[in-house]
């Protein structure tokens, strides 16, 4: 099964669910990362050029979702910070979603969620904007950007991420300590946050405590079925 993983920036896939794409990758789906912008406003080095943080950026992702078992990797390289939910963007996702033909896409929740303030950017919301229209109703349209020249493609699933209701956990027990490993590979975000562990830990906890604590450790998701499908196996 083909599985699209849409995200703002470098690293938000990988701390956010990155436990559960390793499950995926594991299970033999074809997990595809979707980066929409280049991330060049993050980091913590400041003698480094905006250029240099973006390839900075890029290599580590590459090298956290190899870590996760992810083969491949889309970037838009959007301006970190400056992300809409226009056209232009919906375009490209639906251009991404056409190409990789995914059941299952993975994209952060448009929804404000005032007890995450740390996922409150407006990159976040936006991306998770533009790819609810590009799932539905671009991507599965043929009267929708016929100038991509591509077929158009129905999603079966969508898991949101960090929205204020989830319904859907999956069960990460074993699999957290593979998720620091990807996690460490951005030591331009996280080197010198030493307390990375223990929120790791922390957050498969209260997402456990989410799902009624049926697993040790979770990572929660709003899903939404557009279409019948067989469910997820791990």
């Amino acid at each position: 099964m083909n599985v699209l993983a849409i995200a703002a920036h470098p690293d938000d896939i990988d701390f956010t669910c990155g436990a559960t794409v390793a499950r995926l990758c594991e299970a033999g789906h074809h997990v595809t990362y979707c980066c929409v912008t280049n991330g060049q406003a993050g980091g913590r080095d400041s003698s480094q050029s905006r250029l240099e943080a973006a390839k900075t950026r890029r290599g580590e992702q590459n090298l956290a979702a190899a870590t996760l078992g992810v083969k491949d990797a889309v970037y838009l390289d959007k301006p970190d910070g400056q992300v809409e939910a226009n056209l232009e963007l919906r375009r490209d996702l639906t251009r991404v979603i056409r190409q990789t033909k995914p059941c299952l896409v993975i994209a952060p929740s448009p929804r404000i969620n005032f007890n995450n303030m740390p996922f409150l950017h407006p990159d976040h919301l936006a991306v998770g904007q533009a790819t609810l229209a590009a799932i539905y109703p671009d991507a599965r349209n043929p009267f929708a950007f016929p100038e991509l020249g591509i077929d158009p493609h129905t999603v079966s699933q969508l898991w949101l991420l960090e929205d204020p209701e989830p319904d859907y956990f999956v069960d990460i027990s074993g699999y957290l300590e593979t998720k620091l490993a990807a996690l460490n590979e951005h030591s331009s975000q996280f080197a010198v946050d030493v307390n990375l562990e223990e929120a790791v830990y922390s957050e498969a906890g209260r997402h456990s405590e989410l799902g009624g604590s049926v697993f040790l450790a979770a990572e929660a998701f709003k899903k939404i079925t557009y279409s019948d499908v067989e469910e997820i196996s791990f």
